[in-house]
This record gives C-alpha cells, structure tokens and sequence, in this order.
C-alpha cells in the first residue's frame, strides 16, 4: 500500500488508484501511475525532481525515475539539466483547453456567472471533483478592491470549502458516503471537525438551497455554494461564491448571495436542459 501525501496540496492517489489495481484485470496501473505524476504538479509549482514527485505521489523514486523518462520523451514533461528537475510541457496544457473547451456548461455558466459578480463585486467559480479536491473551471470577478488568489485551474479542498461542501451536498448518499471516507483518510485529526461541517451543509442545502463555508476554508474568507447536478447523468459540478469577510460577511451571505447564487444555478439548469 503506498503511503499517504506528506505534502499539502498534493495529489492524494488512494480514491481513484488503489480500489482498482488490484481487482480488476482491465486496469493499466503503469498508466495510472504516469497520470500520478502528472497530477502531482500543481498551479504555481517551481519544476520537480524525482525525489519531490515520489514524495509527492507515493511512488517508489525507481518507478517515478522511469516515469518521468518516458513522459519527458513523449513532451508531457520538461527536463530542466541544469535543475534536474521537471515541470509540465505544452501537450499537457493542450489536453486541458481541449477538455475546457468540450464542457458546455462553463460556456453557458459564464454570462450569469459574471452578471453575479457584477452585483456582488466578488468573485464566482464553476469547479468540478478532482479526487479529493475540487478544481476551478471557470472564474468571473467583480471589482472588489480584494481578490481571492485563485483562477482557473486551481485547487481546493473539499470537505472545508463552500464549492466542495456543495458538491457533496448535490452526491447521492451512497456515494457521498464512500467518498467522505477518502477524505477521512486524508484529514486525519481534523476529520471530526471537517466531518461535522460536511453533514452540517448537507442539511444546510436541503433546507435553504445553498451551503455555506464560514471561515472553514481560511479564517478570512466566506463564502456560499450551490451544486450544480446535469440532467444528462454527467458528473456534479459546483459554483461558488466567496470573498474576504468583511465583503461576505454571514448575514449578506443569507441575505443575499446564497439565495442568488441559487437562482443563478437554476437558470443556468434551464438553460442546459433547453439547449
């Protein structure tokens, strides 16, 4: 069994990788573990070496001198001599905007998206599940005086903020539940806490149509969240809402943001369902 990330922020391999290697005989672990490394870089990352990868993915540094060797051959990778280390080449950003590009709802999100951000003057997101975290694929800003330092492709924690908190609130149970044991795993110590915030906006989102992330995520920053569930079976996606505290105080989040922030969803639903 590998061992857990030691670093916060990296990419935490066990939900996807481990219940699959050794159970079923279609799965190609080699693949699986290049994509690990792949994974492991992250938005504002200096190049990696070898040793910070197998820290990183849990990977034995011989498999990951290997790995990188043949992403680096095939472009995916950089090899930087004078650094001996590595950061990610063009063919992976190709793959991301090809992806971006293919989600319809971020290009049907972003006018309400921004029309939102225009009267709240925070800033709203689109993200979808990576693993134990989520993802940013969409942002739009107001012109708040103060910025979250997030854009596209950033990540943020699951159990602890307003997008992911919606995200699990849009799940169903069973799989809410299975994957709350991941994050189990990878909060440790915290897990009581986060554990109690995660069930506390369930029920927020059955009853108010939104949840909400009160100094959970940073001490100070607030923030609201709606999930987003297609019509078409495809996977949750999530929107947030959120800005320092004293611009998203609690009270202008019940007020005001949540109940916009849901409405926002469902038009952006209609829109979806009627294209």
């Amino acid at each position: 069994m590998r061992k857990r990330d030691a670093i916060p922020g990296a990419a935490d391999l066990a939900p996807d990788v481990a219940q699959h290697e050794d159970k079923d005989p279609r799965f190609v672990t080699a693949l699986a573990r290049g994509l690990d490394v792949l994974r492991a870089f992250r938005r504002g990352d200096p190049p990696l070496g070898n040793q910070e990868l197998a820290e990183r993915t849990g990977l034995p540094k011989p498999t990951i001198s290997r790995l990188t060797y043949t992403l680096s051959t095939l472009g995916f990778l950089v090899y930087d001599a004078k650094a001996g280390k590595y950061r990610l080449g063009t063919p992976v950003l190709g793959l991301g905007y090809t992806a971006l590009s293919g989600l319809g709802a971020r290009a049907v999100a972003r006018p309400f998206m921004q029309e939102l951000a225009d009267h709240s003057k925070l800033q709203v997101a689109l993200g979808a599940r990576d693993r134990i975290s989520m993802v940013y694929l969409e942002i739009c800003r107001g012109d708040a005086p103060v910025i979250l330092p997030l854009d596209v492709g950033s990540h943020i924690k699951l159990g602890t903020t307003a997008m992911g908190r919606a995200y699990l609130a849009g799940l169903p149970e069973s799989q809410r539940s299975a994957l709350l044991q991941h994050i189990e795993e990878h909060e440790g110590p915290r897990w009581p806490q986060v554990r109690d915030g995660v069930l506390a906006a369930v029920e927020e989102y059955r009853t108010k149509g939104y949840v909400t992330s009160i100094g959970s995520w940073k001490t100070e920053v607030n923030a609201v969240g709606v999930p987003l569930v297609p019509h078409d079976g495809s996977p949750v996606l999530a929107f947030n809402l959120g800005g320092p505290a004293f611009l998203a105080d609690p009270k202008r989040l019940d007020d005001d943001f949540g109940p916009r922030l849901a409405a926002m969803v469902r038009r952006i639903d209609a829109a979806l369902f009627n294209a």
